[in-house]
């Protein structure tokens, strides 16, 4: 019997079977988009996540650039009070002033502290003339005034005097554009102004680098009103400006850049760049002593994914794959169920039909020996002559049925019965019989009604014909009338002189009357002097149930 758990469990799995390879692909294809659902909900809670530190960092950054302009001009109003409350500051005094201020001079970013006077054009001359009488003999302003100019202003002192410092010296700042305006607007607003961005004379012919300064008007009291007696200043290159100011910040992780007014690439004053991937970018305006500035920071990824999305990713993959490979195997184990499934519903089919057709063919031998017995009694002299008859009738069957048992009852050689049937009487007389014809195959029914048949021709040629003499012999020949019919043709000589019986025996009318409507044909037996002689046609057709049926006269 088939398992029952077994069936329940494949009746159960049945859907599997449609789509043997879809379900596991299908597995693997919900884990994966649950994955990518979970780096995309990672990767955007990670966005505004650095979007807010992002966010901090702009601000702490602006502090810290503002910061360090306010730290400047601190010491910008302190130098500017020095000159406001002093007629005449000499070099070594500015000096002293500016060391104790700026150290080196390279405190807050800057280049150092300089002075320059507001100088009418018309004192010009009269200006240099004394600075070359107190020793500066080489003081020359430059560039000289252009027409129309009213005033100048060169540096006179710019500490520390540093080679690059000492090439600014006497440089009439008020001949550049954007130097003279952010003068005008410090006088304007009586506090610090900041240039845009300008080109240092300390950097001479290095066009790449972008500087600024920022000034600081000192103001001297005249009669009854105040006048701009000169300017002091810080110049700045805006990359070192910059580096000081990372100082005041943690994250050196993120990109910086500081436009002066607007964003462009020819704005660009300074710029800080870190490793890794361009992030969201935003930006700030933050005012330097008048002078805005545009502050653009972006974030730094290691890489396109953040670490946690990777984390996932990976781990998403693996259990994707271990699902695919899982959802593989119930699949496979599924079709394997179902293929012994089928192999058993198959061998219980073949059970059931075997045993279907054991019972059949049990119940139509019982019926065909039982019919074979009463017929056999009826006509018996005898128990002795009853017992053998039938026994040998008997046997006529079992030995056709022993043939069809090795074809597995598909069907049996025309040439096999016959040799069968005459087996007993060919014992060392194998010359008293001939047999001849073509390889013909017979039906189990068509095979057993001959098997009787030639079984009663041979008896009665054992007990009354051909076989009871020495001198007796029988041909049996066979032939293929057409594709469906085959003729057998049986006939006696060498024996005892024949004469017609009187009296139908049973083998008679097995012959003439049950083989014969066995086989849907007429039998042709003749008595002849010289031996028995019979035709009979047997078909050549599908199997059929064989019934032996019993015929009265």
């Amino acid at each position: 019997m088939i398992d029952q758990a077994l069936l329940d469990r494949v009746q159960k799995q049945a859907w599997f079977h449609k789509y043997p390879r879809g379900w596991p692909f299908l597995l693997f294809l919900i884990a994966s988009v649950t994955t990518a659902v979970s780096v995309m909900a990672i990767e955007r809670a990670d966005k505004q996540t650095r979007s807010v530190e992002l966010d901090r960092n702009l601000t702490e950054i602006s502090s810290a650039l503002q910061r360090r302009v306010t730290e400047n001009i601190a010491l910008l109003r302190a130098g500017g009070a020095l000159f406001a409350t002093q007629d005449q500051v000499t070099r070594e005094q500015f000096a002293e002033f500016a060391q104790d201020l700026q150290g080196d001079g390279t405190l807050y970013g800057s280049l150092g502290m300089g002075w320059a006077p507001l100088v009418p054009v018309d004192q010009l001359a009269q200006f240099e003339f004394a600075k070359q009488s107190a020793g500066d003999l080489d003081f020359s302003v430059t560039p000289r005034p252009e027409p129309g100019q009213e005033y100048t202003t060169p540096i006179v002192y710019l500490q520390p005097e540093s080679l690059p410092n000492r090439r600014a010296l006497a440089y009439d700042m008020f001949s550049d554009t954007g130097r003279r305006g952010a003068m005008e607007r410090a006088m304007a607003r009586r506090g610090p102004a900041a240039t845009g961005m300008v080109h240092l004379v300390q950097d001479g012919d290095e066009a790449k680098a972008a500087g600024f300064l920022i000034y600081m008007p000192v103001f001297a009291e005249r009669g009854r009103g105040r006048i701009v007696k000169g300017f002091v200043f810080s110049p700045f290159r805006a990359q070192t400006f910059l580096a000081s100011a990372s100082e005041l910040y943690r994250n050196d992780s993120i990109d910086i850049a500081i436009y002066d007014d607007h964003v462009s690439s020819e704005s660009l004053l300074a710029e800080q760049r870190a490793d890794g991937v361009t992030g969201p970018t935003i930006e700030r305006r933050i005012d330097v002593g008048g002078q805005a500035w545009v502050v653009q920071v972006s974030d730094r990824k290691g890489g396109i994914l953040s670490p946690l999305s990777r984390i996932t990713l990976f781990f998403g993959a693996m259990a994707s794959l271990m699902v695919m490979a899982i959802g593989r195997l119930i699949t496979k184990r599924a079709a394997e169920d179902r293929h012994v499934l089928e192999w058993l519903t198959s061998q219980a089919s073949i059970r059931n039909s075997l045993t279907r057709e054991l019972n059949h063919r049990v119940k139509n031998t019982l019926a065909n020996v039982l019919s074979i017995a009463a017929l056999t009694r009826r006509r018996s002299t005898g128990i002795d002559d009853f017992t053998e008859s039938l026994t040998a009738r008997i046997r006529a069957l079992s030995a056709t049925h022993d043939l069809l048992s090795q074809s597995d009852w598909g069907n049996a050689a025309l040439g096999d019965i016959v040799r069968s049937e005459l087996a007993p009487y060919m014992e060392g007389h194998e010359s008293h019989v001939a047999m001849s014809g073509p390889q013909i195959k017979l039906a189990p029914n068509d095979a057993m009604s001959l098997g009787l048949a030639i079984h009663e021709l041979a008896t009665n040629a054992a007990k009354y014909g051909a076989l009871s003499t020495i001198e007796g012999r029988i041909h049996v020949h066979w032939v293929l009338l057409s594709p469906e019919l085959a003729e057998i043709h049986w006939r006696e000589e060498g024996g005892p002189p024949v004469t017609e019986p009187s009296k139908r025996g049973f083998g008679r009318d097995l012959i003439e009357k049950i083989v014969a409507h066995e086989l849907k044909s007429e039998v042709d037996l003749k008595f002849n002097p010289g031996g028995v002689e019979c035709r009979l046609k047997v078909p050549v057709r599908a199997s059929r149930e064989f019934v032996l049926r019993n015929e009265r006269r």
